[in-house]
C-alpha cells in the first residue's frame, strides 16, 4: 500500500532557477530550442513531471525566466530529475523532440550548495557534449508580489525604420546578474507597450527596495542573435515613482555607442505603473474559508463499448470495478478532502436518458435534476452503479455543455467579488471529442471565472486532443481569436498511474493550488477570514 504524501503544511517552499549552457546544437538551420522540465521520483521506476519552462527559440546558453517552486522537507530524499529538449513541434509529447540532456540529483543537494552546476548526461550516461546545468536555489519566504506596466519611447531603429523589442530584467546577485523575467516581443514598433507584469519581490530585488535592478531591451532575431539595443539600472524604489509621478523613467544605454559624439541614449524605459502587492498563498485561502466545489462529470457516449461487453470501459462487472469505477475511487478519494460538506453534483453525458431516450450532455446521475448532489465517493459510485443499466450509450462527445453549466455558478460567485468559493469541474472520459471549437470557445470564457477543468483520460485511447486542451506553454484561443485569460486545464491519463495513488494525487492537484491563488491574487480577492493584511513594507 502506498504511503501517505507527506503534509504540505510542514514543507518549505524553495524556488529553483535553472540555466544551461553549450548545450548540443540538433538543428541543421538554427540552433536549439531548448526547454527544461522537472520530474520528482515517487517510486518504483516512476517519475512525476513537476513543471516546465519556457521554450527559448534558436539559443545553446538558454537562462529559463519560468522558475519552479517545490515543497523542500528536511527529512526526506526527495530525487529530482531535470530533463532538457530541443522542442521541433507544438505537440505536448515530448516524444516528438530531440533529447539534449539530463541531470538527477536530489533537491537536499541544491539547497545545500544554493547555486549549482553540472554536467548534462545523456540517457546512457554519457556526457552530452559540454553542456551543463546550472540551478540555484532559494527559500520563498516573502510573498509580495511587484506588479509592472512598462512601455519603451523612441527605441533605436536596427532594421530600416523598425524594432522588435522585447526586455529582461535581472536581479543582483553574489555571482552576477540572474534573469528574473522576460517580456513578450512587441513587433516592428519603436515605442512599445508591454504585457502586464507580475514578479515576486523575492526574484527581482531580493526583497530590497534599494538593491540595483538591471533592464535590457534587445532587438528580436529569430534566429536568437537578438542585438542589444541598450540598459538601464534601477531600483524598485525608483520604479515606484511611477505611482505617484507617471512614468518613471529610465535611459536605455548602448555601451558601445557612448563614445559617439552627441549620443544621448537609445530609448527610454517607462514604468507607467509599479505596485508592490502582498499575494496570499493557496493555504491562505484554503485555511481562509474558501470552499473548493467540485463537479464530477462522466462520459456515457457510445466509444466506450457496450457495457455488457467486457472490453468495454463501463464493463458491468459482476465480481468488481471497470476502469470509470476505479478512476471515480482513486480521484475522488483524493479531491472529497477538499470539500467540507462531501457533496459532489455529478452528472452524465453523451447517452440517451429515461424517460424520453433523448440524448444528454449534461444529466444528473441520480436522475434529480433539482438535486444533482451525490454524498461522498461512496455515493458517487452507488449514483454511478444505478444509473449504467437504465442509460443508452451514445454521442457525440460533447463537453461545452457542461463547462458552461459550471461556469453559471462560477460566474454568480465572480459577481460577489470575494474569495469564498471556487469551482473544480473533474470530467471523466474516454478521449473523443467532437465539440472541440466549442469547448475551446468554453474554456476561454471560464478562464476569467473562479474556476479550474481536470479532465482524467480512462483507457489507452489516443488523447492528443486532451494534451492540447492542457495549454501549458500557450494560452488557448478561441475560434473567435479570443485567448484565454490563464491556463485553467489538467490533463492526466489515467492509466499511467493506476495502482500509484501518491503519483496519481500529485498529478491530478498539480495545477490545481497555483491556478486557485492566481485568480483570487490577480482580482485581489483576501481569504474570506483573513483578519489582517501584511503591509507590503
Amino acid at each position: 500500500m502506498a504511503s501517505a504524501p507527506p503534509d504540505p503544511r510542514l514543507a518549505t517552499k524553495v524556488e529553483l532557477t535553472v540555466s544551461c549552457d553549450k548545450l548540443m546544437d540538433m538543428d541543421v538551420f538554427s540552433k536549439s530550442d531548448p526547454l527544461c522540465v522537472l520530474y520528482i521520483y515517487t517510486s518504483g521506476t516512476h517519475w512525476c513531471e513537476l513543471g516546465r519552462t519556457e521554450k527559448v527559440m534558436n539559443c545553446l546558453n538558454p537562462k529559463f525566466s519560468r522558475r519552479f517552486v517545490v515543497d523542500y522537507y528536511f527529512e526526506t530524499v526527495q530525487r529530482l530529475k531535470f530533463c532538457v529538449y530541443d522542442i521541433d513541434t507544438d505537440n505536448y509529447d515530448l516524444s516528438y523532440d530531440d533529447f539534449l540532456g539530463e541531470l538527477e540529483c536530489t533537491l537536499g543537494q541544491i539547497v545545500s550548495n544554493r547555486q549549482m552546476t553540472r554536467q548534462l548526461l545523456l540517457k546512457d550516461k554519457r556526457p552530452a557534449g559540454h553542456s551543463t546545468i546550472t540551478i540555484c536555489a532559494e527559500e520563498v519566504t516573502d510573498n509580495r508580489v511587484v506588479e509592472l506596466e512598462v512601455s519603451g519611447r523612441h527605441l533605436d531603429k536596427k532594421f530600416l525604420w523598425w524594432v522588435d523589442p522585447f526586455l529582461e530584467f535581472y536581479k543582483q546577485t553574489e555571482t552576477g546578474w540572474q534573469l528574473a523575467q522576460r517580456t513578450e516581443v512587441v513587433y516592428s514598433n519603436r515605442n512599445p507597450t508591454w504585457r502586464a507584469l507580475r514578479i515576486s519581490m523575492r526574484s527581482l530585488c531580493g526583497g530590497e527596495v534599494e538593491k540595483p535592478i538591471k533592464v535590457d531591451c534587445y532587438d528580436n532575431h529569430a534566429d536568437g542573435s537578438h542585438d542589444l539595443i541598450g540598459s538601464c539600472t534601477a531600483t524598485l524604489a525608483g520604479m515606484l515613482q511611477g505611482t505617484y509621478v507617471s512614468p518613471a523613467e529610465f535611459e536605455c544605454i548602448n555601451p558601445k555607442k557612448l563614445k559617439k559624439k552627441n549620443y544621448k541614449n537609445s530609448g527610454v524605459i517607462c514604468i507607467k505603473r509599479c505596485q508592490v502587492v502582498t499575494e496570499f498563498s493557496f493555504l491562505d485561502y484554503i485555511m481562509g474559508g474558501c470552499q473548493i466545489n467540485f463537479t464530477i462529470a462522466i462520459d456515457f457516449t457510445g466509444s466506450n463499448g457496450m457495457p455488457t461487453s467486457p472490453r468495454s470501459l463501463h464493463y458491468i462487472n459482476p465480481e468488481g470495478n471497470n476502469e470509470y469505477l476505479n478512476a471515480i475511487w482513486a480521484v475522488g478519494n483524493i479531491i472529497q478532502d477538499y470539500n467540507s460538506n462531501k457533496l459532489f453534483p455529478v452528472f452524465g453525458f453523451g447517452a440517451k436518458v429515461p424517460p424520453s431516450s433523448q440524448v444528454s450532455h449534461q444529466f444528473p446521475l441520480n436522475f434529480t435534476p433539482s438535486y444533482p448532489f451525490c454524498s461522498g465517493i461512496e455515493g458517487v459510485v452507488q449514483a454511478y452503479q444505478r444509473c449504467l443499466p437504465q442509460v443508452e450509450l451514445w454521442g457525440p462527445t460533447n463537453f461545452s455543455p457542461i463547462i458552461n453549466h459550471v461556469a453559471c455558478f462560477a460566474r454568480q460567485t465572480q459577481f460577489q467579488k470575494t474569495a469564498s468559493q471556487y469551482f473544480v469541474l473533474l470530467i471523466l472520459t474516454d478521449g473523443v471529442i467532437t465539440d472541440m471549437d466549442l469547448t475551446h470557445a468554453a474554456i476561454v470564457e471560464a478562464s476569467r471565472l473562479p474556476m479550474s477543468i481536470i479532465i482524467v483520460g480512462v483507457g489507452g485511447a489516443d488523447f492528443t486532443a486532451m494534451e492540447f486542451l492542457d495549454s501549458d506553454d500557450k494560452l488557448l484561443q478561441a475560434p473567435s481569436g479570443e485567448v484565454a485569460a490563464r491556463d485553467i486545464v489538467q490533463f492526466v491519463p489515467f492509466r499511467e498511474f493506476y495502482g500509484n495513488s501518491v503519483t496519481l494525487a500529485q498529478s491530478v492537484l498539480a495545477e490545481l493550488p497555483d491556478q486557485v491563488a492566481s485568480f483570487f491574487n490577480n482580482y485581489k480577492y483576501k481569504p474570506p477570514n483573513i483578519l489582517k493584511t501584511p503591509e507590503p513594507f
